[in-house]
């Protein structure tokens, strides 16, 4: 069986781990615990009409010894990887687990419950959701063109922008697909970009064997994109995803990984526990003001990973 960790061990390489350990069953011995302040990023304001509430059903509180951290999850880009994550989650099984890899500048790896890098639940492994179709029930709100593959310059020109607060990459909508019955199914193919706070799935070189072992974002990775699955993004507490410490498992000595304490659905939790989390809608004057907002002085906008939706906590 592959190691992720060994593989992995260059930046640039990929996010590898084994899908050999069986689950293990634990019991936390911190409770969740959530802050009851509202607050916005970036001290945007805007009416109550213009924010969203995610369902509690699709926020994961991933609660670790730095503070917690909530991920809106997007079953509409790997509906397999965040049923696997729920299903995770439910068991408890997240709950003690280290930052196994962290890396300065790029992510947040954990998920093993080995601590080593290469165990995985005994759930059976998921096959890759790289990218996923969207029609015009799944607006972007574009803000950008790019290559298709940032390390190709003979890559494609598509469109980015966001979707709900998910940066995303979009083949344009008029280029819709047709099926191999000849018949348009109406949609284009498009995939989440890897901007900080986003959460992918680790997996081995097998494309197929994501499992439970996942990074968050802590920098931006644009190599990653199309060949990880994006499941999530993280909704309240970035200030802590370059709080955990830097290190790898079995290579650095002195190196103490951080943990998550306890990882839950939000319709787990009491009503006291949940987070009124809000996030601004992207398809408002609302929207259009604070996206305006973000131009820089030469009227261009800056990078896709560079902007943030704003997210807010109302009590």
């Amino acid at each position: 069986m592959i190691s992720r960790i060994a593989i992995c061990a260059v930046m640039g390489a990929a996010l590898f781990s084994s899908a050999c350990a069986k689950e293990a069953e634990q019991t936390s011995q911190t409770p969740t615990t959530v802050a009851q302040t509202v607050s916005a990023t970036d001290g945007f304001s805007a009416p109550d009409t213009a924010w969203r509430t995610p369902s509690q059903d699709n926020l994961l509180y991933i609660n670790t010894n730095k503070g917690l951290i909530v991920v809106e999850l997007i079953p509409e880009f790997a509906p397999k990887h965040v049923t696997q994550i729920k299903a995770l989650a439910q068991k408890k099984f997240y709950d003690l687990i280290v930052f196994h890899r962290v890396i300065d500048g790029f992510m947040n790896q954990t998920g093993d419950p080995t601590g080593t890098g290469t165990g995985d639940s005994d759930l059976p492994d998921i096959p890759g959701e790289f990218t996923f179709r969207r029609g015009d029930d799944m607006p972007v709100a574009l803000v950008n063109k790019r290559k298709a593959d940032p390390r190709n310059p003979s890559s494609a020109i598509v469109d980015v922008g966001f979707y709900k607060s998910f940066p995303v990459a979009t083949k344009p909508i008029t280029d819709a697909g047709w099926g191999l019955g000849g018949e348009s199914d109406g949609k284009v193919e498009a995939w989440g970009l890897h901007c900080k706070g986003v959460t992918s799935m680790a997996r081995s070189q097998n494309p197929n064997s994501g499992n439970s072992q996942f990074f968050l974002m802590r920098g931006t990775a644009g190599w990653l994109d199309q060949q990880y699955s994006v499941w999530g993004n993280t909704v309240y507490g970035r200030e802590h995803l370059e709080s955990f410490a830097v290190g790898t498992a079995g290579e650095d000595a002195n190196f103490v990984p951080d943990q998550m304490e306890t990882v839950r659905l939000g319709s787990d939790l009491p009503k006291s526990e949940q987070l009124n989390i809000q996030v601004l809608k992207t398809d408002g004057p609302d929207y259009r003001r604070f996206i305006a907002s973000e131009k820089k002085a030469d009227g261009t906008y800056p990078d896709i990973c560079e902007i943030v939706i704003p997210t807010r906590v109302k009590q």
